[in-house]
């Protein structure tokens, strides 16, 4: 009796309307083959979604060209600035013979890129690295301490100023550059790098309301041997030039993958309702799973425990006034912000989406080293486990 064939059917993948409009936002910064690399999509998807977009309506070429036009003018002021100050530290080698010029551009090459400086003291980029090559100035130990720094220089600008030493330790060893902790960090101090330093803990939403509260299930244990077991949600508020923007996120605390996240300008319970429906679309619909939040009227809210009760998950809450009851997902808020939003300027509630989303989806989920991951990304920690 032959046997009957294996169903080869599998089950697409479903994205909510405000993922495929911040992954077109993506693909029209870095291009679609970047951005579906970067967020592990087909291009033909984003190509198939930018068109369906093109029929709504216009793409806002105005604003795009307006966008490019401000990088363009950022990028002269910064060559600008660069040239300005070489000028400042370098005015005494000008009129010098070109060894000594030389000499100056090896030791601010961690200060100033080669380009600039070779334009600024008119000499020539192959004399420069052949004046090098000869070992004129460095010795060997001299050397080697040039190199860690300017590996840790890219890892430091690659992870956007994010990693202290033990991070940036792990970074260079997984591009095959073994450095001892210690060393990283002397290097971190000879340069002047310091990771972005985080700000307290401050509540967003108000338990003060007559709703029904659930009890807590997870009593701060934030271990899960495997994926939709435990996840936590929690909303946080970003300011912009045109006002508040809300954001809602939905952690596994398996891997610490943000499996959903909604944006909206006004702190509802749809918001949060949102965020959960894209966790469970992305984590094709599971069971049982323990959502925590804390005790905010939107999640005592009657849509967002109707979809809970609708999809047999169990909702857990922490205690009143009590953080820690939620530490991971704050922590999460406080990367982001830290990382991606303090000290940066946002006109327009669009930018900040743009960017919450590009460190949401690329940088948080796929690139970010986390330490409850062993130094793995959310991502590659999960294909690991699978494989």
């Amino acid at each position: 009796m032959a046997r009957p064939k294996k169903s080869t059917k599998t089950t697409r993948k479903q994205y909510s309307e405000e993922y495929r409009s911040e992954a077109l936002a993506l693909a029209a910064k870095v291009g679609v083959s970047a951005a579906a690399k970067q967020l592990g999509l087909h291009a033909s998807q984003i190509y198939g979604w930018r068109s369906k977009a093109r029929l709504h309506q216009d793409r806002g070429d105005a604003e795009k060209q307006l966008a490019a036009e401000n990088a363009r003018l950022k990028r002269q002021l910064a060559e600008q600035a660069e040239e300005l100050a070489i000028l400042k530290k370098g005015r005494g080698v000008l009129c010098k013979e070109p060894e000594m010029r030389y000499a100056f551009m090896q030791e601010h090459r961690q200060e100033f890129s080669v380009k600039a400086m070779v334009r600024v003291l008119n000499v020539s980029r192959s004399g420069f690295y052949d004046w090098v090559a000869r070992g004129t100035l460095c010795s060997k130990r001299q050397q080697h301490r040039d190199q860690l720094d300017r590996l840790a220089q890219e890892c430091f600008t690659a992870s956007k100023k994010r990693s202290g030493a033990p991070r940036l330790t792990k970074e260079l060893a997984s591009r095959g550059n073994a450095y001892n902790r210690k060393t990283v960090a002397a290097s971190m101090r000879r340069q002047g790098l310091r990771a972005k330093a985080a700000k307290k803990y401050k509540a967003t939403t108000s338990s003060k309301h007559n709703l029904p509260v659930a009890s807590n299930l997870l009593k701060q244990n934030f271990n899960a041997t495997a994926a939709n077991q435990k996840w936590v949600g929690d909303i946080t508020y970003l300011w912009t030039e045109e006002g508040w923007l809300y954001l809602a996120v939905v952690i596994d605390l398996y891997s610490r993958l943000v499996v959903g996240w909604a944006m909206s300008e006004r702190m509802t319970a749809t918001l949060v309702c949102d965020a959960l429906r894209m966790a469970l679309w992305r984590r094709k619909i599971p069971r049982g799973v323990i959502v925590h939040s804390d005790r905010g009227s939107q999640y005592c809210s009657r849509d967002y425990q109707s979809l809970i009760k609708a999809h047999n998950l169990e909702c857990s809450m922490s205690a009143k006034g009590n953080c820690y009851d939620n530490a991971c997902a704050e922590t999460f808020f406080h990367s982001l912000k830290v990382e991606s939003i303090h000290g940066e300027r946002f006109p327009t509630r669009l930018v900040m989406r743009e960017t919450v989303f590009e460190y949401i989806e690329v940088d948080d989920n796929r690139t970010r080293l986390h330490s409850a991951n062993g130094y793995l990304s959310p991502e590659a920690f999960e294909a690991q486990q699978t494989a």
